[in-house]
């Protein structure tokens, strides 16, 4: 793919969505994290279900430690995974507590060193709470990004490298919710809905004409 159908393919995502976000609820960089730690393998809507519970009853590390492991469970339990899920986030709290003052940091490095974070919730948290421009490369970002040829990968970070390269610089601090978004709605992963895909013109999917008949989803 050219430089030119990127620039017309993010165009199009940016007149179809102006202003995309995360389909995660938050109010705080802490709120993100602890979002985006419990969303691995979870749906964000499963996530919000969950976390508006939650944060009612404890939105800040200090809090979180308050509430213990057990009562950290009871409020994430609907979550896969919650039991990993709630060890690490405790040991998250600790260590901003600890290391950071109860607050977020918002360097790569020092998020990392957070216990369940990767690369990938620490791409979302700089992106969306602190307006870096990264790529937060999920299922649905790696699925697009090789399946249109924006920026095809065989590995993940494969992926996030030639994205952050290839992507124009003027669309690149929301380019990750566009793909995410295009992923989770449009471009799905066992029928993909070319019928209903605003880029259709400029995807180099080979099957694309296959499925242009798939309508959008209900939801």
């Amino acid at each position: 793919m050219n430089a030119s159908k990127r620039q017309a393919i993010f165009e199009r995502l940016r007149a179809a969505n102006p202003n995309p976000t995360t389909e995660l609820e938050y109010r705080n960089a802490f709120e993100l994290l602890i979002a985006v730690i419990l969303s691995a393998q979870a749906t964000d809507r499963g996530v919000n279900i969950a976390t508006r519970k939650l944060f009612a009853a404890a939105n800040t590390p200090e809090a979180i430690l308050r509430l213990g492991e057990a009562g950290l469970r009871q409020h994430i339990r609907t979550i896969g995974l919650f039991n990993s899920k709630a060890k690490n986030i405790m040991a998250t709290c600790e260590a901003l507590v600890e290391r950071h003052s109860g607050e977020v940091p918002d360097r790569r490095e020092a998020l990392e060193a957070l216990p369940g974070v990767g690369r990938k919730t620490a791409n979302v948290v700089l992106n969306t709470a602190f307006g870096h421009p990264t790529m937060a490369v999920d299922t649905h970002i790696y699925r697009v990004a090789n399946r249109t040829g924006i920026a095809k990968g065989k590995t993940v970070r494969e992926v996030e490298d030639r994205l952050m390269r290839w992507v124009p610089r003027a669309f690149l601090q929301d380019a990750h919710h566009w793909l995410i978004l295009h992923g989770r709605y449009v471009c799905t992963a066992r029928k993909p809905r070319c019928g209903a895909c605003p880029i259709y013109d400029f995807c180099e999917f080979k099957d694309k004409a296959r499925y242009a008949d798939e309508a959008p989803s209900a939801g």
